[in-house]
């Protein structure tokens, strides 16, 4: 029973190891705005947090973001008190969200842009690459201490069987293996019994 547990631990690790799809580098380009600011396209994700005495907001179009395609980031900060926006200048940065990159491994984080308010709006262009989960960081400063708000950003649409679906089916196969394995040995087991029963002395 140890051995099965250790065969699935491994099996569990190797699907988390898998290289996916997306890569950090170069997954966005630098300022380039190529959406109409007259546009009415929703954006795909819209998330308002506070850090540093501001309210922040943060956006990502087009509402889809597509693998090969530009887009923009938009990041508004107010200050929470009067209301007025933050005067100096944003720092985006990009790193690939994943199960490996939580722990350190294939860490890369890329700076996309650093932005200056325009109409109290930090707007960066980017450039979409690969599919996949990614993290966008905001890096601004406050009276000399440094902040940084980070937002989730997913380019193209999400695989239907990612690396935990595919860890949890590769379980489900070793169970049912180990089952069949241990429901013959227990079948040969009381076949030689009954046949060291039934034989004579």
């Amino acid at each position: 029973m140890r051995l099965f547990a250790v065969w699935i631990f491994a099996a569990i690790a190797v699907c988390q190891m898998l290289p996916g799809k997306a890569s950090a580098h170069h997954i966005l380009g630098r300022p380039g705005y190529s959406l109409n600011e007259d546009s009415n396209t929703p954006p795909s994700v819209q998330v308002e947090t506070q850090v540093g005495g501001y309210a922040l907001t943060y956006m990502a179009f087009p509402d889809i973001p597509k693998p090969q395609s530009p887009g923009r980031i938009n990041f508004y900060a107010a200050r929470i008190s009067d209301g007025k926006p933050y005067p100096g200048k944003v720092k985006f940065l990009v790193r690939l969200d994943s199960w490996m990159t939580r722990f350190g491994i294939r860490d890369h984080t890329e700076t996309i842009g650093v932005q200056s308010p325009d109409d109290a709006v930090f707007r960066q262009g980017v450039y979409y690459g690969p599919s996949g989960d990614y993290i966008i960081t905001a890096v601004f400063e406050v009276e000399g201490e440094v902040h940084q708000v980070e937002f989730p950003l997913r380019v193209g649409i999400p695989d239907t069987i990612g690396p935990i679906g595919t860890a949890v089916g590769l379980m489900f196969v070793l169970l049912i293996g180990f089952g069949l394995v241990q429901r013959r040995r227990s079948l040969t087991g009381k076949i030689r019994a009954h046949h060291e029963k039934e034989s004579p002395p």
